[in-house]
């Protein structure tokens, strides 16, 4: 057998059926594929079917194409080397749950104008260094207070730590590498155990935000520059290393590792990346590398 289908639901909820498992199998079958036994990685959430004699592509689409009406993620991927050696994540609406600098902007009264900016950018209408020295800019002024403020809105995301620390348990390597501020992602790294984090930062004077980015920028280049400089560290291949993230500076990193993925992405994300979370939480990188409810650390 030398693909494996996932087939991944929100450990929220885990309505993850024998029928889904079932009917994803009819599926393969009806693609000429020759399927093994369902294999249940966690009852309710995740299950892996192996199958051999049909295309990846073609299974996929016929997988999705007869559960479309179930909150069900589906990905289909050679069964060697899934087990990743190195993760690289985003932080803002990936391993956090909000985006840090909207959160900043609230306390300057400006979240609703610096959000519709973000947004943009996110879903890549704008350019990422412009539209983020244009955000920063707006918030000139501001009391280095509003930073403690903010923090303490921040939110992990669910399965965020999990992902982290089972990882890590298994020997990988763990990033945080944000355009944003390393006033959050120190945190975030800290929260979740990250090997390391970085990003942007942000100009203080006399006890206020500058209102400029102290350069050069952290891009969607510096993501991908970071995950090459990662790999050769480790001599590893991009092969061997999950990426993860939402916005459109993610693409290029996630395109480049063995197992990018968009969470929860943004709409030309989610048609870029190779494997994409729309239901589940940030465990389903783990499920996608094969763990067992029982491997997981934290959860």
């Amino acid at each position: 057998m030398d693909f494996v289908l996932t087939l991944i639901a929100d450990p929220a909820k885990a309505d993850l059926g024998a029928e889904h498992a079932a009917a994803a199998s009819d599926a393969l079958a009806g693609c000429g594929a020759r399927c093994g036994d369902i294999d249940w990685l966690a009852p309710g959430i995740a299950c892996d079917v192996a199958f051999a004699a049909a295309g990846p592509s073609l299974a996929e689409a016929a997988v999705r194409e007869r559960l479309t009406a179930a909150t069900v993620d589906v990905a289909v991927q050679p069964r060697e080397g899934r087990r990743k050696r190195l993760l690289l994540a985003d932080m803002d609406s990936t391993i956090v749950t909000g985006e840090t600098l909207d959160e900043l902007a609230a306390a300057a009264g400006l979240r609703e104008r610096v959000a519709a900016i973000t947004a943009r950018s996110m879903a890549g209408e704008l350019d990422f260094a412009q539209s983020l020295r244009e955000r920063v800019a707006m918030l000139a002024g501001l009391p280095v207070a509003a930073l403690d403020q903010a923090l303490a809105r921040m939110a992990l995301t669910p399965g965020a730590r999990t992902l982290v620390q089972t990882m890590k348990a298994h020997g990988a390597y763990t990033a945080l590498v944000s355009g944003g501020f390393t006033q959050f992602t120190s945190v975030a790294r800290q929260r979740c155990g990250f090997d390391e984090d970085r990003a942007n930062r942000l100009a203080l004077a006399n006890g206020v935000l500058a209102g400029r980015v102290v350069e050069p920028i952290l891009d969607r280049d510096a993501k991908l520059t970071a995950l090459r400089g990662l790999c050769a560290e480790r001599a590893i291949a991009p092969e061997a290393a999950c990426t993860v993230g939402d916005g459109a500076n993610d693409i290029p990193m996630l395109q480049a590792a063995g197992l990018g993925v968009a969470f929860r992405g943004k709409p030309l994300v989610r048609q870029a990346a190779r494997f994409r979370i729309d239901h589940g939480d940030l465990t389903a990188l783990l499920y996608l590398q094969g763990y067992r409810r029982d491997d997981l650390v934290g959860a």
